[in-house]
């Protein structure tokens, strides 16, 4: 068991705790994954774990948060056309290497417990706001790529719907030819419907 660390507070130790709980996922799965074998792993205590997230669903859902890609950060490599295929393998990424029963667990103690429930719905809707794909988007107006045109939070979330769709309800890969067809004939192509009827209300 590793030595308790010291010195480590607030967010620091915070992310320590939550690379743990994803390490232990992925080595011993969502059933076997216990506070005690996160806090060993991250070098701290099991009381400082519960005092951050009360149990292990709340645990596992911010590990599996943690992992979304930073808004902060997205590809920009200088057209749209290039940008959003980018983007969605980070995405794709992030589902293939959850492992296959973590999102089994979590579903099932959602049913079970309302409150957990509550949280991956609040979850759920916190990243419905972070603005990734409206920035992407945003940039290529800047660049005179394509008209200006409004992005709503339910047209951001379409490739993000359909990727979680494949990953999680088909259970398949997000290959090349999967993410292409999801670019070029629906998300582009909703695009560019959305700013012809900006421009028609112009008229």
């Amino acid at each position: 068991m590793p030595e308790p660390k010291s010195r480590r507070h607030g967010a620091e130790l915070e992310a320590a705790i939550l690379d743990a709980a994803w390490a232990e996922l992925v080595e011993v799965g969502y059933a076997r994954l216990t506070m005690e074998g996160v806090a060993a792993r991250a070098g701290t205590s099991k009381p400082v774990v519960y005092r951050r997230w009360p149990g292990r669903p709340e645990l596992v859902l911010a590990a599996w948060r943690r992992r979304i890609p930073d808004a902060d950060n997205l590809p920009d490599l200088g057209d749209l056309r290039s940008d959003l295929p980018a983007f969605m393998h980070r995405l794709a990424h992030r589902f293939h290497d959850t492992p296959r029963d973590v999102l089994a667990g979590l579903m099932s103690e959602t049913f079970r417990d309302p409150e957990v429930f509550a949280l991956l719905l609040k979850q759920i809707a916190a990243a419905k706001h972070r603005p990734t794909f409206e920035t992407i988007v945003r940039r290529a107006v800047a660049r005179g790529e394509i008209p200006p045109v409004e992005i709503t939070p339910r047209v951001a979330r379409v490739p993000l719907d359909l990727i979680r769709a494949e990953a999680i309800f088909h259970h398949k890969e997000m290959d090349e030819k999967t993410i292409t067809e999801i670019v070029d004939e629906v998300f582009l192509p909703l695009l560019r419907g959305l700013a012809h009827k900006e421009f028609d209300g112009e008229e």
